[in-house]
């Protein structure tokens, strides 16, 4: 998987990179599903999330 990067609310620091991260199918408005890229901070743990393009 590609490395993402994310803001982490904890550490209030952007672009920390994203470990033991996986792909995740998300709700949207409507009921339709949307992608998503889940996993920890780097440096404190936190949960984080990135948003991702629709695929085509």
């Amino acid at each position: 998987m590609a490395d993402y990067t994310g803001y982490c609310v904890k550490c209030k620091e952007k672009d920390r990179k994203i470990i033991d991260g996986k792909e995740v199918e998300m709700n949207k408005k409507g009921g339709k599903k949307g992608r998503a890229y889940t996993g920890n901070c780097e440096v404190c743990g936190t949960k984080m999330y990135r948003i991702l393009p629709s695929a085509k």
